[in-house]
């Protein structure tokens, strides 16, 4: 008797045998695996084009080439430029049957185009599998990733990981919807306050390629402004694509976008939405479905169709910088592909970064800015209290904030929401000695000294020991001051001294989106700030000296540029709006701020790095890793001639336990680091010394030491 025809157990008991063999056969079907990827043996080659080249996913530099594959037959109609396909890699020629090289790991690749014939005068291992017939890997976007590895000395397959998002079958097998006829030309709106703004547009919307650098006027108009430039692309038949910060930037870019066009009109690209629906838009832009593309870094690549216009807000953000070899910038990307496709090109940002006045200054790109009647009629009032304001104010040394600060609040609380900016998120990140102002610190381990939230003892932020008798050992002192107040630490003293008012927080943990008008006090850290309905009444910019003293050559830009997105939120001088900056008001940031004058403090620093040598004016690239491997690969790499070495220094031990900056050690090893400086002209060659040395030690196997390359780092202290 048959095991179909013998009693079961289980829900199926006593069911007519026929039943039990339909159900197993079906379960059968259902579990049969998949095919996996075959060797070809025997199998014929295609009659037309029978080799393909494929780029192998090998992110390593000394295997950035392309590699030859025959085409079977069967995979000859699949097999088309820019599919996804498997290959075997890795066999040597000592594995060859029947005239076919077999053998290898399976590994992912693009095939990159068809030949008759190879260069290559070996055996050729057959394509394993076409993985989707979709070509996702268009000549454009091939371009535009080999320059950017060129750029970057990095490799093309770490490229093109960030530029073609990962497969998803799901998607594929949706269509993508029927392409809209383009749209009218925008008015002008918003861009008439500018002094070339409706000409811009115009030029747009006839199918030119302006570009500009675009220092926008405080407000939220400028999404809408935004959203005008990429309408007036899409007049002129092209595609339009806009790199953003973050994801409430995109948003308000994202809704500004809707309601000038209606829906349909843009792809939206950012790594929150989803792989899935991440990649059904890309395939959507792909296939020529959507000429707008909004969204993050991600969205760099994005292969927009007939490119008119290449967009990119607030360049200084540290959120542009990839953190994936070989780590571009969302700004230079941008750059290229508007020299690679001959498009428009617009930077645009409250503020304006050194590389921005760097592409006025040298003509590439025309300023786009309002006259100053415009400006001061939008800016709000600046006031600033310095270091002598301090000394002078009896309240300032015993409470959290000046006078000053706290009379802007009460008066702002009368008629909306008051921000207030604190560097740092937290409570009390760090402590000092009232009397002398030196830093708080551990007699254990050196570690700041932090106060906690119960007010009980201070304790170690690096070893977690309390602190019950604490003592000054410059002055002898015994009181301690607040050295950079963090933000549930002010929220916390601001709820206290305005009992009635609602106190919100927007930080790393919980980043608000908007608040409403009335009465706040919102506190919040740089670039957390959200938008107030009708803007804020006044804000605080506190401990300005924490951003201005890092030791960085970008502290005083960046320092500008944050408060600026936080001013910028304010309402105008005309509706009394007021912004208090703590900070000494001689400093050249301050008096930017005060001015509303981005524009001229990044001229002037840009004519300091030119006579220093320091980028954007020169090229520069960072080396760093253990002492004895940065000091060989320096002897081995073939730098140009005009090159400059500076260092090697040793880079701060990352303690275990603490967040790691980007770029930095691991915990407990001791690196070291050399700055490489070229002048104009000779970036190129510098990243293709640093490529070719790369290369070469990699190539040498697994012993080697590991060595960081970075070109362009955006900390170089």
């Amino acid at each position: 008797m048959s095991s179909e025809d013998g009693p079961v157990d289980g829900g199926a008991e006593g069911a007519p045998p026929e039943q039990l063999a339909l159900i197993r056969e079906s379960v059968r079907k259902a579990q049969v695996p998949r095919a996996k990827p075959r060797t070809w043996r025997g199998a014929a080659l295609a009659e037309e084009l029978p080799v393909a080249r494929v780029l192998v996913d090998k992110g390593v530099l000394h295997l950035d080439r392309y590699f030859d594959y025959a085409v079977p037959q069967e995979l000859d109609a699949d097999a088309r430029p820019g599919v996804r396909v498997r290959v075997r890699f890795g066999a040597g020629r000592h594995r060859v049957r029947d005239g076919r090289r077999e053998g290898g790991g399976l590994i992912d690749g693009f095939l990159v185009e068809r030949l008759a014939e190879s260069d290559y005068s070996g055996p050729l291992a057959a394509l394993a599998q076409v993985v989707s017939p979709e070509p996702v890997l268009s000549e454009e976007l091939l371009g535009l990733a080999r320059a950017v590895a060129d750029r970057y000395a990095g490799s093309l397959a770490d490229v093109l990981q960030l530029a073609v998002p990962p497969r998803s079958a799901r998607a594929e097998q949706r269509p993508s919807p029927e392409p809209l006829p383009p749209p009218g030309a925008p008015e002008a709106g918003s861009w008439e306050r500018y002094e070339r703004g409706a000409g811009f547009l115009q030029s747009l919307a006839s199918g030119g390629a302006p570009r500009a650098v675009w220092n926008a006027l405080p407000g939220p108009e400028w999404s809408d402004e935004l959203a005008r430039a990429v309408a007036a692309t899409l007049a002129s038949g092209r595609g339009a694509l806009v790199v953003l910060p973050d994801g409430r930037a995109v948003a308000r870019v994202d809704a500004a976008l809707t309601g000038l066009l209606g829906e349909g009109r843009h792809a939206v690209l950012t790594a929150e939405a989803g792989p899935e629906k991440r990649y059904r838009e890309w395939l959507a832009v792909r296939r020529g479905s959507v000429r707008a593309v909004i969204g993050t870094r991600a969205a760099m690549f994005a292969p927009v169709q007939n490119l008119g216009l290449v967009a990119i807000w607030d360049d200084g953000d540290d959120s542009h910088s990839e953190q994936h070899a070989p780590q571009p910038h969302a700004r230079e990307v941008l750059l290229l592909r508007a020299a690679l496709d001959k498009c428009a090109f617009l930077l645009g940002s409250w503020s304006c970064t050194v590389e921005a006045a760097q592409l006025v200054e040298s003509g590439w790109a025309r300023p786009l800015v309002a006259v100053r009647e415009q400006v001061r009629g939008a800016a709000p009032l600046v006031r600033t209290v310095g270091d002598g304001d301090l000394a002078r104010d009896e309240a300032a040394r015993a409470a959290r904030l000046p006078t000053l600060a706290w009379q802007a609040v009460r008066e702002g609380l009368r008629h909306g929401p008051v921000l207030v900016q604190v560097p740092r998120r937290g409570y009390v990140p760090r402590m000092a000695c009232a009397n002398c102002r030196a830093p708080a610190r551990c007699r254990h381990c050196s570690g700041p000294l932090q106060a906690q939230e119960s007010g009980a003892d201070l304790r170690c932020g690096w070893c977690g020991r309390a602190e019950a008798a604490w003592h000054c050992p410059e002055c002898g002192a015994h009181r301690l001051r607040a050295q950079v107040v963090g933000a549930r630490r002010t929220a916390e003293e601001l709820g206290r001294a305005f009992p009635a008012v609602a106190v919100r927080t927007s930080g790393r943990e919980h980043v608000l989106d908007t608040v409403p008008g009335a009465p706040a006090l919102v506190v919040s850290t740089p670039g957390a700030e959200p938008v107030a309905e009708g803007g804020y009444a006044a804000a605080l910019l506190l401990d300005g000296w924490a951003m201005l003293g890092r030791p960085d050559l970008r502290a005083g830009e960046d320092a500008l540029r944050r408060w600026m997105a936080a001013a910028a939120l304010v309402r105008p001088q005309s509706a009394g709006g007021t912004v208090v900056v703590v900070a000494e008001p001689t400093l050249r940031p301050v008096q930017a701020l005060v001015r509303w004058d981005p524009v001229g403090h990044a001229v002037r620093e840009l004519a300091e790095r030119a006579e220093l040598g320091f980028p954007p004016v020169s090229r520069m690239a960072a080396v760093s890793g253990p002492e004895e491997a940065v000091t060989d690969f320096l002897r081995t790499v073939e730098l140009p001639g005009d090159a400059e070495v500076l260092g090697p220094v040793p880079l701060p031990v990352t303690t275990a336990g603490r967040p790691r900056r980007a770029g930095a050690p691991p915990p407990g090893e001791h690196w070291e680091r050399a700055l490489i400086r070229v002048p104009p002209g000779s970036g190129a060659a510098l990243a293709s010394a640093l490529k070719s040395a790369q290369a070469a030690r990699m190539a040498r196997g697994p012993g080697e030491l590991a060595v960081r390359v970075r070109v362009d780092p955006p900390d170089i202290g």
